[in-house]
Protein backbone atom coordinates (compact mmCIF):
# COMPACT_ATOMS: atom_id res chain seq x y z
CA UNK A 1 0.00 0.00 0.00
CA UNK A 2 1.14 3.72 -1.02
CA UNK A 3 0.63 5.15 2.56
CA UNK A 4 1.43 8.37 1.25
CA UNK A 5 -1.31 8.96 -1.16
CA UNK A 6 -4.36 8.65 1.86
CA UNK A 7 -4.38 12.11 1.13
CA UNK A 8 -6.91 13.80 -1.48
CA UNK A 9 -5.18 16.26 -3.44
CA UNK A 10 -4.95 19.44 -2.87
CA UNK A 11 -8.07 21.68 -3.32
CA UNK A 12 -10.47 18.86 -2.73
CA UNK A 13 -13.31 19.63 -0.34
CA UNK A 14 -16.28 17.63 -0.50
CA UNK A 15 -14.88 14.44 -2.27
CA UNK A 16 -17.85 12.61 -4.19
CA UNK A 17 -18.48 9.03 -3.34
CA UNK A 18 -17.18 7.84 -6.75
CA UNK A 19 -13.70 9.61 -6.04
CA UNK A 20 -13.44 8.09 -3.05
CA UNK A 21 -13.78 4.21 -3.86
CA UNK A 22 -11.44 5.16 -6.78
CA UNK A 23 -8.96 6.58 -4.91
CA UNK A 24 -9.20 3.76 -2.25
CA UNK A 25 -8.71 0.90 -5.30
CA UNK A 26 -5.50 3.00 -7.25
CA UNK A 27 -4.11 3.28 -3.37
CA UNK A 28 -4.68 -0.31 -2.12
CA UNK A 29 -2.91 -3.82 -3.09
CA UNK A 30 -3.33 -7.27 -1.51
CA UNK A 31 -1.45 -8.53 1.00
CA UNK A 32 1.36 -11.03 0.02
CA UNK A 33 0.86 -13.78 2.68
CA UNK A 34 -0.10 -17.32 1.37
CA UNK A 35 -0.25 -20.93 2.56
CA UNK A 36 -1.07 -23.94 1.26
CA UNK A 37 -4.25 -25.89 1.32
CA UNK A 38 -5.79 -29.47 0.71
CA UNK A 39 -8.73 -28.54 -2.11
CA UNK A 40 -11.01 -29.74 0.33
CA UNK A 41 -10.33 -27.68 2.97
CA UNK A 42 -10.23 -24.24 1.11
CA UNK A 43 -13.66 -23.29 1.07
CA UNK A 44 -13.86 -19.52 1.29
CA UNK A 45 -10.41 -18.94 1.17
CA UNK A 46 -8.99 -16.73 -2.03
CA UNK A 47 -6.62 -18.23 -4.42
CA UNK A 48 -3.33 -17.11 -4.84
CA UNK A 49 -2.20 -18.50 -8.02
CA UNK A 50 -4.50 -20.06 -10.98
CA UNK A 51 -5.47 -23.14 -10.73
CA UNK A 52 -4.46 -25.25 -14.12
CA UNK A 53 -5.85 -28.21 -15.15
CA UNK A 54 -4.04 -31.21 -14.57
CA UNK A 55 -6.53 -33.27 -16.75
CA UNK A 56 -9.73 -32.68 -19.01
CA UNK A 57 -12.89 -33.13 -17.54
CA UNK A 58 -14.29 -35.06 -18.84
CA UNK A 59 -11.56 -37.15 -19.81
CA UNK A 60 -12.94 -39.33 -22.17
CA UNK A 61 -15.94 -39.21 -24.32
CA UNK A 62 -18.90 -40.37 -22.47
CA UNK A 63 -22.39 -41.38 -22.44
CA UNK A 64 -24.92 -38.58 -21.39
CA UNK A 65 -27.92 -40.73 -20.87
CA UNK A 66 -29.24 -44.24 -20.47
CA UNK A 67 -29.47 -45.62 -23.98
CA UNK A 68 -28.04 -47.25 -26.65
CA UNK A 69 -24.71 -46.14 -28.81
CA UNK A 70 -23.62 -46.88 -32.38
CA UNK A 71 -21.50 -45.25 -35.16
CA UNK A 72 -23.86 -42.91 -36.88
CA UNK A 73 -22.79 -43.84 -40.46
CA UNK A 74 -25.02 -46.93 -39.97
CA UNK A 75 -28.34 -44.73 -39.33
CA UNK A 76 -30.40 -42.93 -41.59
CA UNK A 77 -34.27 -41.47 -42.02
CA UNK A 78 -36.90 -43.50 -40.56
CA UNK A 79 -37.52 -46.68 -39.03
CA UNK A 80 -33.56 -48.38 -37.56
CA UNK A 81 -33.11 -51.44 -36.81
CA UNK A 82 -30.13 -52.50 -35.37
CA UNK A 83 -28.42 -55.38 -33.31
CA UNK A 84 -27.32 -55.57 -30.24
CA UNK A 85 -23.98 -57.35 -29.06
CA UNK A 86 -23.57 -59.07 -26.13
CA UNK A 87 -22.63 -56.94 -22.13
CA UNK A 88 -23.02 -53.06 -21.77
CA UNK A 89 -20.92 -50.06 -21.10
CA UNK A 90 -21.09 -48.80 -17.52
CA UNK A 91 -19.50 -45.79 -15.71
CA UNK A 92 -16.13 -47.41 -14.60
CA UNK A 93 -16.32 -50.38 -16.23
CA UNK A 94 -15.27 -49.33 -19.94
CA UNK A 95 -15.21 -52.14 -22.49
CA UNK A 96 -12.37 -53.54 -24.30
CA UNK A 97 -14.20 -54.87 -27.73
CA UNK A 98 -14.93 -52.62 -30.52
CA UNK A 99 -18.71 -52.06 -31.27
CA UNK A 100 -19.13 -53.08 -35.11
CA UNK A 101 -20.55 -50.60 -37.40
CA UNK A 102 -24.09 -51.41 -37.83
CA UNK A 103 -24.85 -53.04 -34.41
CA UNK A 104 -25.37 -51.17 -31.24
CA UNK A 105 -24.67 -51.77 -27.03
CA UNK A 106 -26.04 -50.87 -24.37
CA UNK A 107 -25.01 -48.24 -22.57
CA UNK A 108 -25.16 -46.27 -19.22
CA UNK A 109 -24.63 -42.29 -18.30
CA UNK A 110 -20.80 -41.45 -17.69
CA UNK A 111 -19.97 -44.48 -19.38
CA UNK A 112 -17.29 -44.43 -21.74
CA UNK A 113 -17.70 -44.65 -25.67
CA UNK A 114 -16.68 -47.89 -26.52
CA UNK A 115 -14.92 -47.78 -30.05
CA UNK A 116 -17.18 -47.67 -32.80
CA UNK A 117 -19.75 -45.30 -30.67
CA UNK A 118 -20.10 -41.77 -31.23
CA UNK A 119 -24.26 -41.27 -30.98
CA UNK A 120 -26.08 -42.37 -28.29
CA UNK A 121 -29.82 -42.91 -28.83
CA UNK A 122 -32.01 -42.12 -25.60
CA UNK A 123 -33.61 -45.69 -23.44
CA UNK A 124 -36.93 -44.05 -23.57
CA UNK A 125 -37.12 -43.44 -27.56
CA UNK A 126 -36.24 -46.80 -28.33
CA UNK A 127 -37.81 -50.64 -28.22
CA UNK A 128 -36.12 -53.89 -27.95
CA UNK A 129 -37.20 -56.43 -30.24
CA UNK A 130 -35.01 -59.93 -28.96
CA UNK A 131 -31.52 -58.90 -29.28
CA UNK A 132 -32.06 -55.55 -31.34
CA UNK A 133 -32.92 -52.15 -30.36
CA UNK A 134 -35.32 -49.96 -33.01
CA UNK A 135 -36.04 -46.50 -32.42
CA UNK A 136 -36.68 -43.68 -35.55
CA UNK A 137 -34.25 -41.64 -37.62
CA UNK A 138 -32.55 -39.50 -38.08
CA UNK A 139 -30.77 -39.14 -35.17
CA UNK A 140 -27.75 -36.53 -34.99
CA UNK A 141 -24.84 -37.46 -35.01
CA UNK A 142 -23.23 -37.05 -31.47
CA UNK A 143 -26.42 -36.56 -29.78
CA UNK A 144 -26.54 -37.78 -26.09
CA UNK A 145 -22.79 -37.38 -25.57
CA UNK A 146 -19.93 -35.70 -24.13
CA UNK A 147 -16.97 -34.60 -26.02
CA UNK A 148 -13.44 -35.16 -23.90
CA UNK A 149 -13.07 -31.95 -22.61
CA UNK A 150 -15.92 -30.19 -23.78
CA UNK A 151 -15.94 -28.85 -19.88
CA UNK A 152 -12.06 -28.20 -19.22
CA UNK A 153 -9.69 -29.25 -21.27
CA UNK A 154 -6.21 -30.50 -19.82
CA UNK A 155 -3.53 -27.57 -19.28
CA UNK A 156 -6.28 -24.84 -19.30
CA UNK A 157 -6.54 -22.64 -16.22
CA UNK A 158 -9.90 -23.56 -14.52
CA UNK A 159 -10.11 -20.92 -12.06
CA UNK A 160 -7.98 -17.93 -11.91
CA UNK A 161 -5.89 -16.07 -9.00
CA UNK A 162 -8.45 -14.16 -6.83
CA UNK A 163 -11.30 -16.15 -7.18
CA UNK A 164 -12.71 -16.73 -3.76
CA UNK A 165 -13.45 -20.76 -3.11
CA UNK A 166 -17.47 -21.98 -2.93
CA UNK A 167 -18.06 -25.29 -2.86
CA UNK A 168 -18.97 -25.48 -6.52
CA UNK A 169 -15.22 -24.54 -6.99
CA UNK A 170 -14.55 -27.16 -5.19
CA UNK A 171 -15.94 -29.93 -7.47
CA UNK A 172 -14.31 -28.10 -10.64
CA UNK A 173 -10.74 -28.58 -8.88
CA UNK A 174 -11.41 -31.82 -7.42
CA UNK A 175 -12.37 -32.93 -11.14
CA UNK A 176 -9.63 -32.14 -13.05
CA UNK A 177 -7.21 -33.33 -10.43
CA UNK A 178 -5.86 -30.35 -8.20
CA UNK A 179 -5.63 -31.40 -4.68
CA UNK A 180 -3.85 -28.47 -2.65
CA UNK A 181 -4.19 -24.56 -3.58
CA UNK A 182 -1.99 -21.98 -3.04
CA UNK A 183 -4.23 -19.55 -1.14
CA UNK A 184 -3.89 -16.03 0.93
CA UNK A 185 -4.10 -15.92 4.43
CA UNK A 186 -7.47 -14.82 5.85
CA UNK A 187 -7.23 -11.06 6.26
CA UNK A 188 -6.99 -10.60 9.68
CA UNK A 189 -9.50 -7.25 10.92
CA UNK A 190 -9.27 -5.39 14.07
CA UNK A 191 -11.78 -3.67 15.79
CA UNK A 192 -12.22 -0.74 18.01
CA UNK A 193 -14.62 0.81 19.75
CA UNK A 194 -13.98 4.11 21.52
CA UNK A 195 -15.35 6.43 23.57
CA UNK A 196 -15.98 7.95 27.01
CA UNK A 197 -19.93 7.30 26.49
CA UNK A 198 -19.26 3.53 25.45
CA UNK A 199 -19.78 0.52 27.94
CA UNK A 200 -18.24 -2.24 26.11
CA UNK A 201 -20.86 -5.12 26.33
CA UNK A 202 -24.75 -4.99 27.33
CA UNK A 203 -23.86 -7.22 30.32
CA UNK A 204 -22.26 -4.39 31.91
CA UNK A 205 -24.33 -1.03 33.94
CA UNK A 206 -24.62 1.84 31.88
CA UNK A 207 -25.71 4.80 33.88
CA UNK A 208 -28.21 7.44 31.31
CA UNK A 209 -25.72 9.17 29.81
CA UNK A 210 -23.94 6.16 28.45
CA UNK A 211 -24.76 3.72 25.80
CA UNK A 212 -23.61 0.12 25.01
CA UNK A 213 -21.31 -0.76 22.09
CA UNK A 214 -23.47 -1.47 19.10
CA UNK A 215 -20.65 -0.95 16.66
CA UNK A 216 -18.28 -3.51 17.55
CA UNK A 217 -20.32 -6.34 17.75
CA UNK A 218 -21.83 -5.50 14.43
CA UNK A 219 -18.19 -4.53 12.63
CA UNK A 220 -16.93 -8.13 14.26
CA UNK A 221 -19.75 -10.27 12.73
CA UNK A 222 -19.05 -8.20 9.44
CA UNK A 223 -15.61 -9.35 8.99
CA UNK A 224 -16.57 -12.58 10.08
CA UNK A 225 -19.14 -13.12 7.27
CA UNK A 226 -17.51 -11.29 4.80
CA UNK A 227 -14.49 -14.47 5.49
CA UNK A 228 -12.12 -12.67 7.39
CA UNK A 229 -10.50 -13.47 10.57
CA UNK A 230 -12.00 -10.83 13.02
CA UNK A 231 -9.44 -8.99 15.81
CA UNK A 232 -11.60 -8.06 19.18
CA UNK A 233 -9.60 -4.96 19.85
CA UNK A 234 -11.83 -4.12 22.81
CA UNK A 235 -13.38 -0.59 23.93
CA UNK A 236 -10.76 2.44 24.41
CA UNK A 237 -12.43 5.53 26.52
CA UNK A 238 -11.26 9.28 25.31
CA UNK A 239 -7.73 8.82 26.23
CA UNK A 240 -4.47 8.89 24.29
CA UNK A 241 -2.86 6.58 26.27
CA UNK A 242 -5.58 3.97 26.12
CA UNK A 243 -6.25 4.52 22.50
CA UNK A 244 -2.51 4.60 21.66
CA UNK A 245 -2.88 1.35 23.50
CA UNK A 246 -5.07 -0.37 21.32
CA UNK A 247 -3.79 0.36 17.92
CA UNK A 248 -0.28 -1.03 19.23
CA UNK A 249 -2.62 -3.74 20.13
CA UNK A 250 -4.77 -3.74 16.71
CA UNK A 251 -1.08 -3.14 14.75
CA UNK A 252 0.81 -6.27 16.09
CA UNK A 253 -2.65 -8.63 15.88
CA UNK A 254 -4.65 -7.33 12.49
CA UNK A 255 -3.35 -6.59 9.26
CA UNK A 256 -6.40 -3.68 9.17
CA UNK A 257 -8.54 -1.71 11.46
CA UNK A 258 -11.49 -0.38 11.52
CA UNK A 259 -12.36 2.07 14.19
CA UNK A 260 -15.74 3.32 15.36
CA UNK A 261 -15.95 7.10 17.30
CA UNK A 262 -13.02 9.88 17.18
CA UNK A 263 -13.16 9.83 13.71
CA UNK A 264 -13.99 13.38 13.24
CA UNK A 265 -11.94 16.91 14.37
CA UNK A 266 -13.49 17.56 17.51
CA UNK A 267 -11.76 17.54 21.40
CA UNK A 268 -12.40 15.02 22.84
CA UNK A 269 -11.58 13.22 18.99
CA UNK A 270 -8.77 10.92 20.03
CA UNK A 271 -8.32 8.67 17.38
CA UNK A 272 -7.45 11.47 14.40
CA UNK A 273 -5.36 13.32 17.07
CA UNK A 274 -3.14 10.11 17.49
CA UNK A 275 -3.74 9.29 13.96
CA UNK A 276 -2.51 12.56 12.96
CA UNK A 277 0.38 13.02 15.37
CA UNK A 278 2.02 9.55 15.39
CA UNK A 279 0.79 7.60 11.85
CA UNK A 280 0.00 9.13 8.52
CA UNK A 281 -3.94 10.45 8.58
CA UNK A 282 -6.04 11.53 5.93
CA UNK A 283 -9.41 12.50 6.93
CA UNK A 284 -12.14 12.33 3.92
CA UNK A 285 -15.02 14.74 4.09
CA UNK A 286 -17.35 11.94 1.71
CA UNK A 287 -20.35 13.66 -0.17
CA UNK A 288 -22.49 10.87 1.36
CA UNK A 289 -25.51 10.46 3.78
CA UNK A 290 -25.28 8.88 6.79
CA UNK A 291 -21.68 9.04 7.06
CA UNK A 292 -19.86 12.39 6.31
CA UNK A 293 -16.54 11.84 7.95
CA UNK A 294 -13.73 8.87 7.03
CA UNK A 295 -10.42 8.69 8.14
CA UNK A 296 -7.94 6.69 6.80
CA UNK A 297 -4.46 6.42 7.77
CA UNK A 298 -1.93 4.13 8.87
CA UNK A 299 -0.20 3.02 12.64
CA UNK A 300 2.78 0.98 12.32
CA UNK A 301 2.16 0.59 8.65
CA UNK A 302 -1.05 -1.05 8.93
CA UNK A 303 -4.07 0.43 7.55
CA UNK A 304 -6.91 2.18 9.59
CA UNK A 305 -10.43 3.26 8.77
CA UNK A 306 -12.03 5.54 10.78
CA UNK A 307 -15.56 4.68 10.80
CA UNK A 308 -18.59 7.38 12.11
CA UNK A 309 -19.37 6.62 15.95
CA UNK A 310 -23.05 6.20 14.71
CA UNK A 311 -24.13 2.97 14.15
CA UNK A 312 -26.26 3.89 11.31
CA UNK A 313 -23.18 5.75 9.08
CA UNK A 314 -20.81 3.38 10.84
CA UNK A 315 -22.48 0.33 8.58
CA UNK A 316 -23.20 2.10 5.53
CA UNK A 317 -19.88 3.12 5.18
CA UNK A 318 -18.54 -0.14 6.03
CA UNK A 319 -20.84 -1.44 3.43
CA UNK A 320 -19.33 1.32 0.43
CA UNK A 321 -16.22 1.31 1.87
CA UNK A 322 -14.55 -1.19 3.49
CA UNK A 323 -16.01 -4.25 1.78
CA UNK A 324 -14.45 -3.45 -1.34
CA UNK A 325 -11.31 -2.28 0.36
CA UNK A 326 -10.88 -5.16 2.64
CA UNK A 327 -11.71 -7.21 -0.82
CA UNK A 328 -8.65 -6.44 -2.24
CA UNK A 329 -6.47 -6.49 0.61
CA UNK A 330 -7.81 -9.64 1.04
CA UNK A 331 -6.58 -10.61 -2.61
CA UNK A 332 -10.19 -11.28 -4.08
CA UNK A 333 -9.73 -7.72 -5.99
CA UNK A 334 -12.35 -4.79 -6.09
CA UNK A 335 -15.94 -5.55 -5.77
CA UNK A 336 -18.80 -3.62 -6.40
CA UNK A 337 -22.51 -4.65 -5.12
CA UNK A 338 -25.01 -5.47 -7.38
CA UNK A 339 -28.57 -3.68 -7.75
CA UNK A 340 -30.97 -3.27 -9.94
CA UNK A 341 -33.76 -1.05 -10.30
CA UNK A 342 -37.54 -1.43 -8.74
CA UNK A 343 -40.40 0.91 -8.32
CA UNK A 344 -40.59 3.61 -5.25
CA UNK A 345 -42.57 2.94 -2.54
CA UNK A 346 -41.78 6.32 -1.18
CA UNK A 347 -41.93 9.41 -1.88
CA UNK A 348 -38.87 12.07 -1.04
CA UNK A 349 -37.36 15.20 -2.60
CA UNK A 350 -33.47 15.06 -2.44
CA UNK A 351 -31.15 17.76 -3.14
CA UNK A 352 -27.94 18.04 -4.91
CA UNK A 353 -24.34 17.53 -3.67
CA UNK A 354 -24.43 14.10 -2.03
CA UNK A 355 -25.10 10.54 -2.57
CA UNK A 356 -27.77 9.16 -0.08
CA UNK A 357 -28.21 5.58 1.24
CA UNK A 358 -32.12 4.75 2.79
CA UNK A 359 -32.37 2.00 4.65
CA UNK A 360 -34.94 -0.37 2.32
CA UNK A 361 -36.40 -3.15 2.05
CA UNK A 362 -38.83 -5.07 -1.03
CA UNK A 363 -42.74 -5.35 -0.07
CA UNK A 364 -45.06 -8.13 -1.46
CA UNK A 365 -45.12 -5.84 -4.56
CA UNK A 366 -41.26 -5.87 -5.17
CA UNK A 367 -41.17 -2.10 -4.51
CA UNK A 368 -38.44 -0.11 -2.20
CA UNK A 369 -40.15 0.70 1.14
CA UNK A 370 -37.80 2.97 3.12
CA UNK A 371 -37.58 3.43 6.93
CA UNK A 372 -40.17 5.76 8.43
CA UNK A 373 -37.18 7.79 9.70
CA UNK A 374 -33.91 8.91 8.17
CA UNK A 375 -32.29 9.69 10.95
CA UNK A 376 -28.59 8.70 11.47
CA UNK A 377 -29.56 7.32 15.26
CA UNK A 378 -32.70 4.82 14.48
CA UNK A 379 -30.49 1.35 14.96
CA UNK A 380 -33.60 -0.32 14.59
CA UNK A 381 -33.89 1.18 10.83
CA UNK A 382 -30.89 -1.22 10.22
CA UNK A 383 -32.71 -4.49 11.44
CA UNK A 384 -36.09 -3.28 9.59
CA UNK A 385 -34.31 -3.62 6.32
CA UNK A 386 -32.83 -5.88 3.76
CA UNK A 387 -31.06 -3.24 1.77
CA UNK A 388 -30.36 0.24 1.01
CA UNK A 389 -31.51 2.50 -2.17
CA UNK A 390 -28.84 4.36 -3.26
CA UNK A 391 -29.76 8.29 -4.45
CA UNK A 392 -26.83 9.55 -6.89
CA UNK A 393 -25.77 12.74 -6.13
CA UNK A 394 -27.75 15.02 -8.08
CA UNK A 395 -31.18 16.01 -7.44
CA UNK A 396 -33.78 13.88 -7.71
CA UNK A 397 -37.82 14.17 -6.99
CA UNK A 398 -38.96 10.45 -6.14
CA UNK A 399 -42.94 9.44 -5.87
CA UNK A 400 -44.02 6.29 -5.78
CA UNK A 401 -43.80 4.11 -9.03
CA UNK A 402 -40.63 5.50 -10.02
CA UNK A 403 -37.83 3.57 -10.56
CA UNK A 404 -34.67 3.70 -7.65
CA UNK A 405 -31.98 1.60 -7.41
CA UNK A 406 -31.89 -0.84 -4.67
CA UNK A 407 -29.07 -2.87 -3.61
CA UNK A 408 -30.00 -6.12 -0.97
CA UNK A 409 -27.86 -6.73 2.04
CA UNK A 410 -26.89 -10.20 0.12
CA UNK A 411 -24.94 -8.27 -2.83
CA UNK A 412 -22.85 -6.49 0.00
CA UNK A 413 -22.06 -10.10 1.72
CA UNK A 414 -24.16 -9.97 4.53
CA UNK A 415 -26.75 -12.04 5.05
Amino acid sequence: MKTDNFAMPQGVDWIPVDTALGRLRDILQPLARTETLATAQAAGRVLADACIARRSNPPQPNSAVDGYGFAHAATGDGPQRLPLVEGRAAAGQPRAQPVPEGRAIRILTGATLPEGVDTVVLEEDTTIDGSAVSFDGPVKRGSNTREAGEDVTEGSPALPAGHKLRAPDLALLSAVGIAHVTVHRPLRVGVLSTGDEIIAAPDLPALPHQIWDANRPMLLSLAAGWGYEPVDLGHAPDSDNAVRERLDDGARRADVILTSGGASAGDEDHVSALLKSHGTLSSWRIALKPGRPLALATWEGVPVFGLPGNPVAALVCSLIFARPALSLLAGAGWTEPQGFAVPAAFAKRKKPGRREYLRARLNAEGRAEVFASEGSGRISGLSWADGLVELHDGAAEIEPGVPVRYIPYASFGLV
